[in-house]
Parts: structure tokens; sequence; C-alpha cells
């Protein structure tokens, strides 16, 4: 099967690639007429684009030849998005008229099934972009997920967070860099994704299902790490970042710098995040929730006309620390310093992403290797000081076809796979024993556009998985557990439909099966973890699941509306459970289980701009999950209910300033009062946000200043997602952030 699949993609070798193509035209202002010199024009398929003259005018030269969509963005102004295609020395002239902003209009995204604009995808996929990470003042980029309705995190401080998706995480989330899966430990919500807002110029999420996609994992969801765009051609830019926050005393800040010389294209980029134990709300510090964090990037490519090629390299360094009880008896004094009780977390992603134009033919093919090293560090209170030291080794390639049959029909046909190794040092704890993991995909979907009223799509995957454990001796115990062969093998589906039922109005139906096969601990654990006895179930099944999201998009000169509902069915859903037992060291027994669950809830949304006020925005958010298991007891890390409000007076072009704002926002929490087996109820609480913001153009370089401050009065409150509690550690207190960044 695997040769036949390789030949069908060679066989469009043949097609010719020489295309000489290329897109040219004047921008200008839809009122007044005037040419809009500096408007930004990029085609994300390409990762490339350029900027319109003094008068106006831009050109795209040696395109090749298939569909793409151009954005063109410019301050002050809707962006505007053409999709056009391109045939062989197509010689297109596009002139815009842009248009004063009112709403913002629909993005191109990337995480879908195919790339497209949002309108026309089958589900609602949430962005945040650069620009709105930095004005959410938080302290790491997991943090500022909490902006997207529907999306939390599990938090052991500022530190350590991992994403929440309609109820679903660690290993029910898949978490994307540039596209590529990243393999962090991530089945404990101890362990964070090594991952920074540097070099990243948005998110793209996906809530619900997404298997067919992206294999094993995808279960509650994706969140994807989109990289900036290259430099313009012929161009040198750069930025500088840095944020100062009050209530930490921390500072975190990054600089990048890239070039782009006749389709060769290079960047490099550092930062440094350093953070001291918080002060709560109460006006205690937080014992050891201080974090340092080291990063460091390198990229190369080429841009041609037959396609791009791009080499990545990232670097991470953390050092966390953990706000356990032994530790909380020895760190008594405030500092920054990690040196007890850490996690010591070291990650080195290399990435290899391609892309060949071949007429109608486009293929994707992305290879990457993944180094991760966790140790955990205790203190001169334990045996020794170094208690985990584990690597964890992964390449993985996903290779994938698109055929465009018309205008109307598309259809891909991919490979993906992963071979992934698990080796423990001499450090005593092992969490997860050595082991090796190998998986093979085939996957293949179809679009079908009808008009521009209704849209359908539907595909089909398959999954096989060979986990190899050799036999080993546990180190809680002593007792030997045999070797362990597991093959995991799974088909998913999913069909959608998008049907405008008006210009203003459409309605999204997806109706998709995911799956995820258990992962090593859970399969063999048999030790202390953390703060309790963890023992592996070797007997466990794929967890699987269908899964039905229905949503109403609604977007008018002034307003948009956005109504979504899912109801998620999950057979063998995995979990951690308490065995009300005792081991011989005196820690709680908690073992792997599965049982059939579902989850189901929602979000609605109203943005408003009223006219003729268009620079006042009303927003309004609500979302709604709930979980229960077979025998009606809840589910575990099931955030709470939430609503968010938001007034903002926001002008884009004021004078010589721009992007200028000014925001207060208020976040209530309900109360939850449905805890699973383990866990404790928590009240409701309100925190409220101000923030404000401006950027000045000097020459041709800009410099942006944004202050936020978060939860202004200081409450006292615990986040039912937050593992604190569980020592008696409130959230944060009043946080104040200085943003500022130049850009050149």
């Amino acid at each position: 099967m695997k040769n036949k699949i390789i030949l069908f993609f060679l066989l469009f070798l043949f097609i010719k690639v020489n295309a000489q193509n290329s897109i040219s035209g004047t921008i200008t202002d839809n009122n007044t007429g005037n040419t809009l010199p500096g408007v930004n024009i990029i085609i994300s398929d390409l990762n490339s684009g350029t900027v319109s003259n003094v008068n106006g005018y831009y050109i795209l030269n040696n395109l090749p030849n298939g569909q793409f969509f151009v954005t063109y963005s410019f301050i002050g102004y809707e962006s505007v998005t053409k999709k056009i295609v391109l045939k062989g020395d197509t010689h297109l002239t596009i002139n815009i008229a842009m248009k004063p902003m009112i709403v913002q209009s629909q993005e191109v995204v990337v995480t879908g099934s195919f790339t497209g604009t949002q309108h026309e995808n089958t589900v609602q996929i949430s962005t945040l972009n650069s620009k709105s990470i930095n004005q959410t003042g938080a302290m790491s980029v997991m943090a500022s997920l909490k902006k997207i309705p529907g999306v939390s995190v599990v938090s052991k401080g500022p530190g350590v967070m991992t994403p929440v998706i309609q109820g679903l995480s660690l290993s029910n989330i898949l978490v994307l860099n540039k596209g590529i899966p990243m393999e962090n430990f991530q089945f404990s919500m101890d362990h964070p994704y090594l991952v920074n807002e540097s070099g990243i110029s948005r998110i793209e999420v996906i809530k619900g299902p997404a298997s067919l996609m992206y294999g094993s994992g995808a279960v509650g969801g994706v969140i994807n790490f989109i990289g900036e765009p290259a430099a313009r051609p012929g161009k040198i830019q750069g930025n500088i970042n840095l944020k100062l926050y009050s209530n930490t005393l921390g500072t975190n800040s990054d600089f990048g710098i890239k070039g782009n010389h006749n389709g060769f294209i290079w960047g490099i980029g550092a930062g440094i995040n350093s953070q001291e134990d918080y002060i709560q709300g109460n006006g205690k510090f937080a014992p050891n929730t201080r974090f340092n964090e080291n990063s460091a990037r390198v990229n190369i490519g080429l841009l041609k006309k037959v396609g791009s090629f791009r080499l990545y390299y990232n670097y991470n360094r953390a050092k966390l620390g953990m706000a356990v009880p032994p530790a909380l008896s020895i760190v008594t004094v405030r500092g920054r310093k990690n040196s007890v009780w850490f996690q010591n977390l070291t990650d080195n992603l290399l990435i290899s992403k391609n892309k060949l134009f071949l007429g109608n033919f486009k293929i994707n093919a992305d290879f990457s290797y993944q180094n991760n090293n966790r140790r955990l560090e205790g203190s001169s209170k334990t045996p020794v000081m170094e208690l985990v030291n584990m690597t964890l080794q992964t390449f993985t390639y996903r290779v994938k076809g698109t055929y465009e049959f018309s205008s109307q029909l598309k259809s891909f046909l991919g490979l993906q796979g992963m071979a992934q190794s698990n080796k423990n040092f001499e450090a005593p704890q092992h969490v997860i024993p050595n082991a090796n993991q190998n998986d093979i995909s085939i996957f293949s979907m179809t679009r079908y556009q009808w008009k521009k009223i209704l849209i359908l799509e539907g595909g089909l995957r398959f999954d096989h998985r060979k986990v190899v454990i050799p036999s080993f001796i546990s180190k809680g115990t002593g007792l030997t557990t045999q070797k362990i062969v597991r093959n995991f093998n799974n088909l998913s589906a999913s069909a959608g439909a998008n049907l405008h039922l008006s210009e203003k109005l459409l309605f999204r139906l997806n109706i998709a099966s995911a799956f995820r096969s258990p992962n090593i601990a859970e399969l063999t654990q048999n030790g202390v973890h953390g703060n309790r006895y963890e023992i592996g179930n070797s007997d466990l099944k794929n967890q699987q699941n269908t899964e039905a999201d229905m949503g109403f998009h609604f977007h008018s000169l002034h307003s948009t509306i956005d109504l979504s509902a899912f109801y998620n069915n999950i057979n063998n859903f995995i979990y951690l459970a308490p065995t009300g037992t005792t081991s011989s060291g005196g820690f709680p027994v908690y073992k792997y289980l599965q049982t059939p669950s579902v989850l189901y809830g929602g979000q609605a949304g109203i943005h408003i701009h009223p006219h003729p006020l268009n620079w006042l925005h009303l927003i309004l958010n609500y979302t709604y999950t709930l979980g229960k298991k077979q025998n009606g007891e809840y589910l575990p890390l099931i955030p709470a209910n939430k609503i968010h409000s938001e007034i903002m007076l926001k002008k884009d072009v004021w004078n010589k300033f721009l992007n200028s704002y000014f925001r207060i926002s208020v976040d209530h929490t309900f109360a939850q009062n449905h805890p699973s087996q383990f866990e404790e109820s928590v009240p409701g609480y309100t925190l409220t946000g101000i923030s404000a913001g401006t950027s000045v153009k000097i020459n041709k370089n800009i410099i942006s200043i944004n202050l936020i401050g978060n939860n202004i009065f200081n409450t006292v409150y615990m986040d039912y997602l937050s593992t604190l509690k569980e020592v008696g550690i409130y959230n944060m207190g009043r946080n104040i952030t200085l943003s500022i960044s130049y850009s050149f």
C-alpha cells in the first residue's frame, strides 16, 4: 500500500511546472479614491508577500500554478481576501478598493481540511493573532488561550499550563508547532508544552474532533502555533519585544530578525522569560511558582515559483518551580532562582516543511525530529537531587497531495507516520519505562462547492500503532512487569456541510469520529508520580468518540453573532481514578480505567459596533460545558461555565497614533458544583481587567506600547482547573503588564 501511495504522488511530477505567473494592481481608498501605500499583500500558502509602493502599486512575480488566497491588510481598513487561479503564464490585474474598518473581515486559516477563508470551513476555527496575544498580558502563550471562548487551561502556576478544549485535555488535545505534533510527555497536567510566542504570527484552534487530519490525540481539538511569514522580497525586517510584570517582578523579552534575498530566506531569534514566585490576592506569595525559560530559533529556506522549502530549528530550556508539599516547607523566601523541586526541561525541535506546486496538484511534505529531555530536581532532603531523567525522541512525517479537479471539486490523499522512543537514565524514578512506538496512517478527504451557497466535505482515515515495552522492574515496588506488545488499529470518518443561508448568515454542521490510543503512561505506570501512586492498565483499548458540532454565524456591517453547540459521545474514555487505598509509602493509589462518557455544551457570542459610533466595540461571550461518565459521575477537569463581557474604544488611525485602544473587561466564572470523584467544588468569582495601548510610526519603524491590568481589584479566588488549590494556594492577584515592541 505504501509503495502505491508514493507512486501516486510521483506520477504528478511530470506535470509542467515552468509557470511564469504574476499578479499586480493598484490599491485605493474606497471612499476617496486615493492610493494607499504600505498595504501588506500576503499569499499564505506561499508564506510570502509584498507591500504596495508610494503610488499604491504592487506586483508579485514568479508565482506557481494553482489556486491561492491573497490577503490585503492595512491599518484602519477592512482586510480583503481574494481567491485567484493561476494556470500558466497568467498575468492578473487585481485592483483593490479598501473600505475603512468597521468589522474585521474573514481571514485565511490553514489548520482546517483545506486552506481557505473562515466562511468556507465546515468547522469554526478560532484564531488569536500576535497582537491579541500581546494584549492579554499573560506570562506564557498558553495562558493567552483563555481569551478564546471554549478554551481553558489547567495550571500549576503561571509557568505550568496545559490547554482544555470543550472539556477535554492532556492526551485528548493535539498541540502543533508550525503544523508538527509536539511530544512533551503530555500525559500529565504537570507537564507543559515547551512553546512560546517568539516567532509566532497567530494561533489557530479547532474545537472538536480532528483525528481525520492529524491522527491519534486530536479527540478534543487541535491548537496550531503558526510561524511568522517570511520577510518581504529584498528586505531585512526585525522586532524587539519587552514585557514587564508587576506581580512577579518578571521580564519577558525576545528579538527576531529575518531577510529575503531573491527567494533565499532566513531568520534568527531568541527570548528570555524570568518570573519570581507570584503574589496571591491575599498578599501572600505562592512558594516555588517561579520559572525561567530561554529559547532560540533559526530558519532558512527557498521561496521559488515551483514551491517553498523551509528548515526550522527551535530550542527551549525551561526551569519550572513545582509548588508541591515537600517544596512548601523549604521555600520560605520569595525568589527567582530555581534551586529545589523544579522541572528542568530541554526541547530541541527540527522541522522541514516543503510545498510543491505542480499545476492543479500540490504536495505538502513535512518532516520533523524532536528530542525532549525531562528532569525533575528534588532537594537535599530527597535520596538524590535528580529524581527523574528521561528523553523522548520522536521522528514524524506527513505527506499530503491535493488535487483540484475544478474550482468546485478538490481532494487530498495523505500518508502520516511516527517513530518514537523513550529512554530512562540513572535517576531513580522511572515515571514511564523505556518504550518504542510506531505509527502509520493513510487519510483522504474531498470537498465539493456548489456556487457560493453550499460546501460539502467528507473523508476517511486508517491508523495503525504498535507499542513495544520491554520487561522492566518497577522502581517503586521492585515488581517485574512482563514485556508488553500492543497493536492498535482505527478507522475514522468525517462529514461536514457549510450552508450560506444568505449573504450574512451561514450554518455549519460537522459529524466526525476520532480516537486516541492509550499512551505509555496509561499502559504501564507503577509508582509515585507527584502526590500520588499511579498504576497503569495494560488492557486499555482505543478511546473512540463521535461528535456532532453545529453552528450559526451572522455578520453584518456593524455586528457579528456566533452560536455553536456540540455533543461528544466517547466510548472507552480513559481516566485516572482513586482506588480508595494507600501505598506502603502512604500515597493515595490511583489507577487508569475506562468507561463510556459524554460531553456536551456550546458557546454564544456577540460583537457589536453601533453605528455611527464605529470606534465603540461591545463584546459578550458565554461558554457552557458538562461532562459525565455512564454511571452519572462527573468527568474530571471540566471547566466552570463563564461569561466574558468587554467594552473597547478603538481608533486605528488617530493623528500620528495607530491601533489605539482602551478596554475594560469583566469575566464572571460560575461556581463549579459538579466536581469529579476526586475533585472539590469551588465558588464562583468575578475578575476585572483594564488595558490601553497605541502605536507610533517613526520613519518606517513602529513602536507599540500596551499597559494591561489583570485582576484589577485583587480578587482572592481559586480556579477550578488550578491544581494549586490542593495545597491551599490561591490564584494570582493584581498584575500590571507593560509591553513595548519595536518593529523595523
